[in-house]
């Protein structure tokens, strides 16, 4: 019996269009993250997903909301994006200023470097492969949507494709 997974990247954000981290942090969707939004509610229309799960971030829950007409949504912590640690909320320009090396070595490999106080990548990936795990269990045979964030998507399929550069996989934010 197979399940079908539909993986949306949420909407754009202010942060994602000013080069910023953003993982834990709780922002809201751009004017153009609604826009693709509801431009994704225009080509899913006709589309019938059995069950909806969300990322419980608020860029996430708006999209979800956005897409799928305030449709009844079941909120997943563990869908969360990655913990950026002391990048979080920073500049791409600062990061290079002040964090030049460990950044750059982290986005070289990330399996084998880590940012100051962030998630490593070897239990985000365990957190969402065991959530979406979950999900694909749950509705055996069913089609169900999943609204999460870049890095949930990218450490998901590199880990099906047994790929450790997960950054190749990671849909842009706009």
């Amino acid at each position: 019996m197979v399940t079908q997974l539909v993986l949306i990247r949420h909407g754009s954000t202010a942060w994602n269009k000013e080069h910023r981290y953003c993982g834990c942090s709780n922002i809201s969707i751009s004017r153009e993250g609604r826009e693709q939004a509801e431009t994704l509610h225009k080509r899913f229309k006709g589309i019938s997903f059995d069950k909806i799960y969300c990322s419980v971030k608020r860029r996430a829950t708006q999209t979800c909301r956005i897409i799928f007409n305030g449709a009844k949504f079941t909120g997943v912590p563990a869908l969360r994006e990655i913990n950026f640690g002391v990048l979080e909320g920073m500049y791409y320009k600062d990061i290079m200023r002040k964090y030049k090396e460990v950044y750059e070595n982290w986005v070289k490999d990330p399996y084998t470097h880590r940012i100051p106080k962030s998630e490593p990548i070897r239990i985000f990936k365990k957190r969402v492969e065991t959530a979406i795990n979950k999900i694909s269990r749950d509705n055996a045979g069913e089609t169900a949507a999943i609204v999460c964030h870049g890095g949930v998507i990218g450490v998901f399929a590199s880990g099906i494709l047994k790929s450790r550069n997960f950054w190749r996989y990671v849909p842009s934010a706009a």
